[in-house]
């Protein structure tokens, strides 16, 4: 099961695909949801929020 680079949280699917959707496609190492908004600056929710979003629009990373 793959890490958060920062924290060590094991990661889920979603928070990787998340990872690939803002960072880049090709990373091989991610962040979770919460080192992710801490990056970016943003609260956790927004976060979730998009990530909903990418879904609803049918983003295949996250399938």
């Amino acid at each position: 099961m793959k890490e958060c680079l920062k924290c060590q949280k094991p990661l889920s699917k979603d928070e990787i695909g998340l990872h690939k959707k803002l960072i880049n496609r090709a990373c091989t190492e991610f962040m979770c949801m919460d080192c992710l908004a801490e990056h970016f600056s943003v609260s956790k929710e927004l976060l979730i929020q998009k990530l909903s979003e990418f879904k609803s629009q049918g983003c295949l990373l996250f399938k």
